[in-house]
């Protein structure tokens, strides 16, 4: 009994997560967009009602990252995680989301660029290599389900590299990229949502081959 009610706790948390990232997250940058893009001065946006100095702001501008951590913490509870293991998941990614959010950067600092996409590059081979370990390991579905994984990981070091391209151009007006390249960033983003979603679907889908 006590583990159902965990589980069915864990299940409502994960759908507060869900849904406030699905309505702030989403759903309200539909409203916000328009009137960002409008505006010329920081004044004029504190003149609405999406003034840097209201909650409602905040609310937005933190409801991935925040509804994230909370739908994590609701997984982690419905699947009987350690409670040790949730308090270091829920405690240490807003700690990290914090420290990132508020770090005192007030000018632009191109080795920062050069230094970070190094490490990025580094864990995305490191990965393929551990991978490759793990992938002769696995039977049946599993091996599909892996393979989908690695399109996955293939996508998001694009969807990087494109993305640190359009971040750098904003201090290189000589190589500002086209819409087309701002455009391709998300799509590359979802293909590789959608193989990791694929890979994890693979292992339990009645239409896996289980040979």
């Amino acid at each position: 009994m006590k583990t159902d009610r965990i589980g069915l706790i864990g299940l409502t948390i994960f759908l507060i997560g869900t849904v406030y990232m699905v309505v702030m997250g989403w759903g309200a940058s539909w409203w916000t967009s328009p009137v960002f893009r409008n505006l010329t001065s920081m004044d004029q946006l504190n003149e609405t009602i999406w003034t840097t100095d209201g909650s409602l702001f905040w609310m937005w501008a933190f409801s991935v990252p925040l509804g994230s951590i909370v739908a994590g913490i609701g997984m982690l509870l419905y699947v009987q995680s350690k409670g040790s293991r949730i308090a270091l998941f829920g405690i240490g990614v807003f700690l990290i989301l914090l420290i990132i959010a508020f770090l005192p950067i007030n000018e632009h600092y191109p080795p920062a660029y050069g230094v970070l996409g190094g490490v990025i590059l580094a864990f995305f081979i490191v990965i393929l290599w551990l991978w490759a370990k793990k992938r002769t390991t696995l039977e049946g579905p599993a091996k599909t389900a892996a393979e989908f994984q690695l399109v996955g990981y293939v996508f998001f070091i694009i969807a990087a590299w494109y993305l640190c391209q359009v971040i750098g151009a904003l201090y290189m007006p000589a190589v500002t990229p086209g819409p087309s390249e701002h455009l391709s960033i998300p799509i590359f983003l979802v293909f590789g949502w959608l193989f990791l979603f694929l890979s994890h679907y693979w292992e339990f889908s009645p239409f896996a081959t289980r040979s």
